[in-house]
């Protein structure tokens, strides 16, 4: 399972703004758009690494 990233803010253009910013940086994929977090009022926004094309597991050869 790849890593999840968040961004949190109390806006939703600063959340997107950030979670813009970070995907280019880091080669980074939205996964969930700027969303209000419930009882907090904040927004938060999710994004993940990119999936390698197949799963590697162990020791590799060669």
């Amino acid at each position: 399972m790849p890593t999840v990233y968040m961004v949190q803010a109390d806006d939703e253009q600063t959340c997107a703004d950030e979670m813009a910013r970070m995907c280019a940086a880091f080669d980074l994929q939205p996964l969930l758009p700027p969303t209000r977090s419930a009882g907090t009022e904040r927004w938060l926004a999710r994004a993940t690494t990119k999936a390698p094309d197949r799963e590697v597991r162990g020791r590799q050869l060669g």
